[in-house]
């Protein structure tokens, strides 16, 4: 069974400020759970509604497990786990940066694209939603043991140091399909709603966009997600 003070625990830490106090997350969903035990992330408590799939995990029922749940429908798996240490910043040739993206699917959803195309490393503002978000977890699908995520202040500044071409994602820019891609490079992408920062702007050499093939007649927008997935099919077309 959940006790009354691991379930007290488990609904604090849907808010950002206690789970930076304890150093701990809430990861749901079987394919989660199995990713981070897999890749040896430490954890506290494994709660399950099926057969126990590890020594320490402790089955509970439907009733249990909706009463720790952060979603509406629950996962058959929770686990609370232990943050990852931080890793210093590698600075591969491409880097990607997100600007200000706070829905939770988005990042999550944008943390499996990097996985997928080999990018270890996601360079965020301080004003994109925490990786260790329970939304966010769930959309990684394990991709969070394989990616890690950093967070900037001053996201241009930081961008700027780097000294490479800072190319932004924008409905304004040039053809993505007709530009030609440094080796090395920062590609920034805004969210879709407010866009880039004024200070990202300030700092960006070079704007591309996806081409509307539907000029004023079509969407106004992509979903940030989806534009990222166009943008790294085409980085790495010849890989």
């Amino acid at each position: 069974m959940v006790s009354k003070n691991q379930r007290k625990q488990i609904l604090q830490l849907k808010q950002k400020k206690y789970r930076y106090k304890w150093g701990l997350f809430v990861a749901e969903g079987e394919k989660v759970v199995e990713e981070l035990l897999k890749a040896g992330w430490k954890y506290h408590f494994l709660f399950t509604t099926k057969e126990p799939f590890h020594p320490d995990a402790i089955k509970i029922n439907s009733t249990e497990m909706k009463q720790i749940t952060h979603f509406k429908t629950p996962s058959p798996a929770l686990g609370v786990f232990e943050m990852a240490q931080p890793k210093p910043f590698q600075n591969a040739e491409v880097t990607i940066a997100l600007d200000g993206i706070t829905d939770p699917g988005n990042l999550g959803t944008l943390i499996r694209l990097c996985d997928w195309f080999g990018i270890d490393e996601l360079v965020c503002s301080s004003t994109t939603v925490d990786w260790y978000n329970s939304k966010v977890v769930q959309a990684t699908m394990g991709s969070l043991t394989r990616v890690n995520c950093l967070y900037e202040e001053d996201l241009a500044g930081f961008l700027k140091s780097l000294g490479k071409t800072i190319i932004a994602a924008d409905a304004e820019g040039a053809s993505l399909y007709k530009a030609t891609h440094p080796t090395a490079a920062c590609y920034v992408f805004g969210s879709e709603s407010h866009g880039l920062s004024e200070e990202i702007k300030k700092v960006t050499n070079t704007t591309l966009a996806i081409p509307n093939q539907r000029a004023l007649e079509g969407a106004e927008s992509l979903n940030v997600a989806s534009a990222t997935a166009v943008f790294l099919s085409e980085l790495f077309r010849d890989s």
